[in-house]
């Protein structure tokens, strides 16, 4: 599979407040997206990151523009399906993400995109990753999909390691 690009960062400051646009950021075990109103919270949900080519299905589903801070995820990126990539890695620059599910939308799109928003974001919302290895990103980054193995905080290595399960 060819790379895709980061096309676009933004750092959600506050709850429910404006999307801040940034040329570049940081990503940190800890952290998550250094500047991110969620950063510090570990977990499954440090990076959130959509699909260029699905910010225009969206805004034709509603006939209005859906833009990245519209649907309030962190990162942008085009020429890869980044739905084929559930439950594998991503490189963008030096920063390894494991991508750790689907970004579904939440009852926020209809007040942002109205009427009908939440059903043209259903299957188009993105992932949810977090991160394995930091560094700094910046907008024009190669995105690559990986294959590596399971993390242990991996939601498929926790059911295999488990006793009892088979």
């Amino acid at each position: 599979m060819r790379p895709g690009r980061l096309d676009w960062i933004g750092l959600r400051l506050a709850r429910r407040g404006p999307i801040q646009s940034v040329p570049e950021a940081g990503c940190d075990l800890a952290q998550g997206l250094v500047g991110d109103r969620y950063a510090g919270r570990t977990g499954s949900r440090q990076v959130t990151l959509i699909q260029a080519e699905h910010l225009a299905a969206i805004g034709a589903y509603l006939d209005t523009a859906a833009t990245p801070e519209r649907l309030r995820r962190n990162l942008v990126v085009s020429g890869l399906n980044l739905l084929a990539l559930r439950d594998q890695h991503l490189r963008i620059g030096p920063v390894l993400l494991q991508v750790t599910g689907q970004c579904h939308p939440c009852s926020r799109m209809e007040e942002e995109l109205g009427p009908g928003g939440y059903n043209a974001v259903r299957g188009h919302g993105g992932l949810t990753a977090r991160v394995i290895e930091g560094g700094v990103i910046r907008t024009g980054d190669a995105v690559l999909g990986l294959r590596l193995p399971a993390s242990p905080l991996s939601p498929s290595a926790g059911a295999a390691a488990r006793p009892g399960t088979s």
